[in-house]
């Protein structure tokens, strides 16, 4: 068996200004739960876990503070433009939050791809922007063409 049939997702790992604040955030808005912690000297690292997605969060270094990430993410090479979920309902979703998140932009609907598709794009507590989505389908094979 080539070692490639055996890879799957494992994690992303996240710099934070707050790693306590970070933590709340994820398990609140997006059902993660701690899975781990992990100290070693002066470093403390968070494992969040929910289903078979992780979230590995660390203190972000000295001086730093939250991206300035806008609309729907960063567009620069080498970065992450957002990490992304799904709900059966944006509008709800947005509504339960309330003021605990900073919407970057939307929610858009995008009916005229997909019918249904509807998606929003918020600010986490250190800048990174996570987009939350209902209604996204693939596409069948057939259409897929080559």
């Amino acid at each position: 068996m080539a070692a490639t049939e055996s890879l799957r997702w494992s994690h992303v790992g996240l710099n934070c200004v707050d790693q306590k604040l970070t933590e709340e955030f994820y398990t609140r808005w997006f059902g993660f739960r701690r899975a781990r912690m992990i100290e070693a000297g002066d470093v403390r690292v968070i494992f969040l876990r929910r289903g078979e997605a992780y979230l590995e969060l660390f203190t972000a270094g000295p001086g730093t503070g939250p991206a300035a990430s806008t609309q729907d993410g960063p567009a620069e090479p080498g970065t992450v433009r957002h990490l992304a979920f799904q709900v059966d309902d944006v509008e709800a979703f947005i509504a339960e939050a309330g003021e605990a998140i900073t919407v970057t932009l939307g929610p858009l609907g995008f009916d005229e791809v997909i019918p249904g598709w509807k998606t929003v794009w918020l600010r986490d507590p250190d800048g990174v922007i996570i987009e939350v989505s209902q209604g996204y389908t693939d596409q069948s094979p057939a259409d897929l063409g080559s």
